[in-house]
């Protein structure tokens, strides 16, 4: 232990704690920008200096381990006045026009500003002239980028992905790509970690919320929006609901409110999701010579985008189930069209997804097997909607719950959990267990897949045989575990991979709060969801069962292969694969 003295307060602390943590165990706060523990701890925004009794010059808070008998003070006058001047600086070579800024209200370098009480700037300002592709759905605002260096840590350390770097020298030095000349060149997998790890605006998604806007003031169209399942969970954080009071249902009347013509759930294709992929799944188990092990879950386009920039050889081990995004973009075009009586081209399919990779998603050329056009023209992000809702004036806190439209508003509590990393496989399971013996399991028979564990394992009892399945959240774990395969390290028959910490409730479009991880938070209330439903499988949703009678005849049929499923080869990442 280390006995150290800050701001006259005695403390003895492990050997190796920081100033900024042992101040903190004080109660003492030490403003910081750049730094995200036990992710970015470098000092590079210097906004944590403080000043020790000895030392000429201030050391960094965060990075700076405290020494036997050391005197820290954190708040004297030569400390305030380097902290001000930094955020000053930094300020200098930052886009303040605050009011044009997606983060506005929830800016770190804002924040710190007024508390500095910072008015005018009194060095040169010098801005970037590199300007990002705003049609791409990632976008990099380079005159916004304060170099703290977030996104190339957690790009690095947590994604594995390594799209972004420190490029230059000196003064030059800037964020940039670290291996290709511009985002849509690269092997992004557009997670979106970097935009919620991100402290200011330099990172962001292309809004798509004025093309919903134009959908519904279009006369001749006719406005079908979906709600993802981790949707649920974080949408009503902007305006300060809690969960209970954010329900899907709040969500729906908002956006009847706005105008859309029909408001469905996601839930309803992600259970015709588990009918599809758990068929699959059986079907690939009782012709294991032709088929490649272990089959991937393919509902993540993040995953799939990464899989196919980073990892080739496993591609035709993914499902060839669409999303169930893109398995409702089809329903919605073709089935729900005839049940309305309209011709699908008057209809404009939205979704409100928790992340980046579906706008991707929904322009494959090859998602159109509807009617020609996209199957899902529209892509809202959670924070998008959340935008949506409060520039139409709405106040979600006046509105009571509806239901959702029927027939694709019908969700079960196997759908619902598809949000969190796990549920994919629990729900999947769930089904084929029913399948298999043609009786349904306890539904939380599973549940040892649930969790936030990076790389979770699990073997299952079904009819006689033994299941080897394993569940990885985040693209760091996607890629041990790929290489733990390609090394015969491991074996499994069925794996759930999402590329987001946490799976899709810690998505890169959900809302922002900074130095927080969400997802550990979120997740719970999809399981007590599931827990407090009446209907827990999807195999028992009656909108799925009439679908298969009027529709698709079965899973696996014909008509089920050419619209609810889809060849992963038939478009490829930047690299060619």
């Amino acid at each position: 232990m280390v006995n150290v003295t800050i701001d006259g307060k005695k403390i003895s602390v492990p050997e190796g704690t920081t100033i900024l943590k042992a101040a903190k165990e004080l109660g003492i706060n030490i403003p910081t920008l750049c730094y995200w523990e036990g992710l970015n701890e470098i000092g590079a925004c210097r906004v944590c200096v403080v000043e020790v009794e000895g030392n000429i010059r201030l050391p960094a808070a965060c990075n700076t381990p405290v020494e036997e008998g050391m005197v820290v003070r954190t708040n004297t006058k030569k400390v305030r006045d380097a902290r001000k001047a930094n955020v000053e600086l930094i300020l200098s070579e930052h886009n303040s026009n605050c009011t044009a800024c997606v983060r506005s209200g929830n800016c770190s370098l804002q924040k710190l500003a007024n508390e500095f009480n910072v008015g005018e700037i009194p060095y040169r300002k010098h801005l970037q002239e590199k300007k990002g592709n705003t049609s791409f759905p990632l976008i990099h605002d380079y005159t916004r980028c304060i170099k703290c260096m977030r996104c190339i840590q957690v790009c690095d350390k947590i994604q594995a992905s390594s799209i972004w770097d420190l490029v230059n020298t000196g003064s030059r030095s800037t964020v940039d790509l670290a291996s290709s000349y511009s985002l849509e060149e690269s092997k992004c997998a557009l997670c979106g970690q970097c935009i919620t790890h991100c402290p200011v605006g330099a990172l962001k998604e292309r809004d798509d919320t004025d093309r919903a806007i134009d959908a519904l003031e279009d006369p001749d169209k006719i406005t079908v929006i979906q709600i993802a399942p981790s949707i649920r969970t974080a949408w009503g954080e902007a305006f300060g609901l809690s969960p209970e009071e954010a329900t899907v249902n709040r969500l729906a009347a908002c956006l009847k409110e706005i105008g859309f013509d029909y408001v469905f759930d996601t839930n309803f294709s992600a259970d015709l999701t588990i009918m599809e992929e758990g068929s699959e799944f059986l079907s690939r188990l009782g012709d294991k010579e032709n088929n490649k092990f272990p089959m991937f879950t393919s509902c993540c386009p993040g995953w799939v985008r990464f899989v196919k920039a980073n990892y080739p050889e496993f591609i035709d081990n993914l499902s060839t189930a669409k999303s169930p995004q893109q398995m409702f973009g089809a329903v919605t075009k073709s089935y729900f069209a005839e049940q309305i009586g309209v011709d699908p081209s008057k209809i404009c399919s939205i979704s409100i997804m928790p992340c980046l990779a579906k706008k991707h998603e929904c322009a494959i050329p090859v998602m159109n097997d509807a009617c020609g056009d996209p199957d899902v023209d529209i892509v809202l992000t959670t924070r998008e909607v959340d935008r949506l809702i409060k520039s139409e004036h709405v106040d979600p806190a006046n509105l009571s719950d509806i239901e959702l439209d029927s027939p694709l508003g019908i969700g079960s509590g196997a759908g619902n959990i598809f949000g969190a990393t796990g549920g994919v496989m629990e729900a999947a399971l769930r089904t084929a267990y029913n399948l298999v013996t043609g009786s349904n399991p306890d539904p939380d028979a599973f549940k040892a897949v649930r969790g936030q564990q990076g790389w979770k394992e699990a073997e299952f009892d079904l009819a006689g045989s033994t299941l080897k399945i394993a569940v990885a959240n985040g693209l760091g774990n996607a890629a041990k575990l790929l290489d733990a395969l390609k090394k015969g390290e491991v074996e499994y028959d069925f794996v759930e991979i999402m590329a987001c910490p946490g799976g899709c409730v810690g998505g890169g479009g959900q809302p922002i709060h900074e130095q927080c991880e969400m997802a550990p938070l979120r997740a719970p209330v999809l399981y007590q969801q599931d827990a407090d439903m009446k209907l827990r499988f999807s195999h028992e949703n009656p909108s799925i069962t009439k679908i298969y009678e009027e529709y698709f005849g079965k899973p696996l049929s014909e008509k089920s292969h050419h619209l609810l499923h889809t060849d992963h080869h038939k478009w490829t990442m930047p690299n060619g694969n």
